[in-house]
C-alpha cells in the first residue's frame, strides 16, 4: 500500500505541463457544460487536442481515437448550441427507456468485439476497459450535444472506469481529474434534472 502511495506521489511530481493543461481545460469544460454554458465547447476542444497526444504516447489507441472524436464533437456541439441559442431552442430532453436499452445492448456488444480485437492483435493497454470508455463515451458525448438529461448517468459510470484506466498508465493527475468528473457528473445530473422539471412545469 505504501509503495502504491509513493508511486502516485512520484507520478504527480513528474506530471508534465501538457497534462496539467489537459486536466485544467477538461475540468473547465465539465463545470461549464453542467451550467449549460456554450463556452464549455472551446475548453472541450483544447482538452481533446491535448489528450490525443497524451493517450497516443501512453499506448491507449482507442482512447486516442475517442479524443479525435471529441475534437469533432466539440466543434459540432458549439455549432449546435449556438444554433439552438439563436432559435431559442434550449430545452433539455429525455430519451425513452427503449433507446437506452438499445444503446446499452449495441455499445456493450461493440465493447466486447473491439476489446477482443485490440487485445489479440495490437499492443493496446487495458483493451476491454479502454473499449468500454471509448464506445460508451461516443454516445454520451452525442447526448450532451443534444441536451439529453440522462447523459450524466452514463458519464458517472464512464468516468468511474476511467479513474482506473488512466491510473494504470501512470497518468495519476488525469486519474484524479476523473474523480472530479465523476463528482461533477452527479452534480450535473441534478442541475439538469431541476431545469428539466422547470421546463415541464411551464
Amino acid at each position: 500500500m505504501l509503495e502504491i502511495v509513493q508511486n502516485i506521489k512520484i507520478g504527480f511530481i513528474n506530471t508534465s505541463i501538457i497534462e496539467w493543461l489537459g486536466v485544467l481545460t477538461g475540468l473547465l469544460y465539465v463545470i461549464l457544460i453542467s451550467f449549460k454554458n456554450i463556452t464549455a465547447w472551446l475548453f472541450a476542444l483544447l482538452s481533446s487536442v491535448i489528450y490525443v497526444y497524451l493517450c497516443f504516447i501512453s499506448n491507449l489507441f482507442l482512447e486516442t481515437g475517442l479524443q479525435l472524436f471529441y475534437v469533432a464533437m466539440a466543434i459540432f456541439g458549439w455549432l449546435k448550441w449556438k444554433k439552438d441559442s439563436l432559435e431559442n431552442e434550449t430545452n433539455i430532453i429525455k430519451w425513452d427507456y427503449r433507446l437506452h436499452l438499445l444503446n446499452i445492448l449495441i455499445s456493450g456488444s461493440l465493447t466486447f468485439i473491439i476489446g477482443y480485437i485490440f487485445d489479440n492483435f495490437t499492443t493496446q493497454a487495458n483493451p476491454y476497459t479502454d473499449a468500454f470508455s471509448t464506445i460508451f463515451s461516443l454516445v454520451a458525448t452525442f447526448m450532451v450535444t443534444k441536451k439529453v438529461l440522462e447523459n450524466w448517468i452514463y458519464w458517472i459510470f464512464i468516468d468511474a472506469v476511467c479513474i482506473y484506466l488512466f491510473a494504470s498508465r501512470g497518468l495519476y493527475l488525469t486519474s484524479l481529474l476523473f474523480v472530479l468528473y465523476t463528482t461533477i457528473a452527479v452534480i450535473g445530473f441534478f442541475q439538469w434534472r431541476s431545469l428539466f422539471k422547470l421546463q415541464v412545469s411551464k
